[in-house]
């Protein structure tokens, strides 16, 4: 099954070439206020998804191993995308909200679970949870 999306205003739009199988949260301070909430998305590898409107997307290189996108235009959201050298070089963690369909994705994992807001919670058991120190090496290598 292909997924598609798009923006708030549909000026950036995109279809996700590689298959999609499932969706995570971020409890970190940078997706809490780049999402206004918990940031919810699906893991892309790199070159699995076909963008339109590139030239209405912004880059905010948000730390040493990632940078986020969003629309120029509307101000949406729209992937995180991996930048440090290694394995996961290039891979996006496209927003939940910007898909067309998001039936039938499982939610299967929560990062920067100790960071989380006592505010809200999610329904039901058994998502793999990582830590700040856990995200932290394995994204730039360190504990």
């Amino acid at each position: 099954m292909s997924h598609s999306g798009a923006c708030l205003c549909g000026a950036v739009s995109y279809e996700i070439t590689s298959e999609v199988k499932e969706t995570g949260a971020c409890h970190c301070a940078m997706c809490r206020k780049w999402s206004g909430g918990v940031y919810l998305a699906v893991a892309v590898p790199k070159d699995g998804m076909k963008i339109t409107g590139e030239d209405q997307i912004g880059i905010c290189t948000s730390s040493p191993w990632a940078e986020r996108a969003f629309c120029k235009t509307c101000g949406s959201s729209l992937f995180y995308r991996v930048t440090a050298e290694g394995p996961m070089q290039g891979e996006m963690h496209v927003g939940f909200g910007t898909l067309s369909d998001v039936s039938n994705i499982p939610f299967t994992g929560e990062l920067y679970i100790d960071l989380k807001p006592e505010a809200y919670s999610f329904a039901g058991d058994g998502r793999h949870q990582m830590t700040d120190a856990e995200v932290t090496a394995m994204f730039a290598g360190e504990a």
